[in-house]
């Protein structure tokens, strides 16, 4: 993989202010004729830099107003794998985002509900029949401050 330079930076950073720039409006932003700008685009792409472009949506606006922030610890690590718990996790649809981590807790999990008898369903229908899952502590985001998919800090 060729070293990120200045131009690169710019790049990436316009197109995680808008991802739908045209190659044209892109090179114009960061001062590249549209051939080279491309060309770069391709090579982050190809390198895996540039992983896909998504559309962020607004949960709130398809009915699921409530994003709660779950804390999972497993029972017990012989006969669970943790990944196989948070992968099971991830397929439910409410799941926004799935880590594993470090320290006293073993993944961090995002869902987006319904309001609280949404989540007491996923909780009831779906989280809890999860095997493994010993206990699961819930925090409802009463607003976000910042939500960013990547940071973009250039060395």
């Amino acid at each position: 993989m060729k070293p990120i330079d200045e131009l690169d930076w710019k790049i990436l950073a316009a197109l995680q202010q808008d991802g739908r720039l045209s190659n044209v409006q892109l090179a114009d932003a960061v001062g590249l004729s549209a051939s080279p700008c491309w060309q770069r685009v391709k090579r982050m792409e190809g390198d895996g830099l540039i992983q896909g472009y998504t559309t962020v949506l607004d949960q709130r606006l398809l009915g699921q107003s409530e994003i709660v922030l779950i804390e999972i610890t497993l029972e017990r690590h012989e006969g669970y794998q943790l990944e196989n718990v948070c992968l099971q996790i991830a397929e439910f649809p409410e799941v926004l985002e799935v880590h594993i981590t470090s320290g006293e807790l073993d993944c961090f999990v995002k869902v987006a509900c319904d309001g609280t008898r949404g989540y007491e369903e996923f909780l009831k229908n779906k989280l809890y029949k999860v095997p493994g899952i010993r206990s699961s502590k819930s925090t409802f985001s009463l607003r976000c401050i910042k939500s960013s998919q990547n940071a973009l800090i250039p060395t």
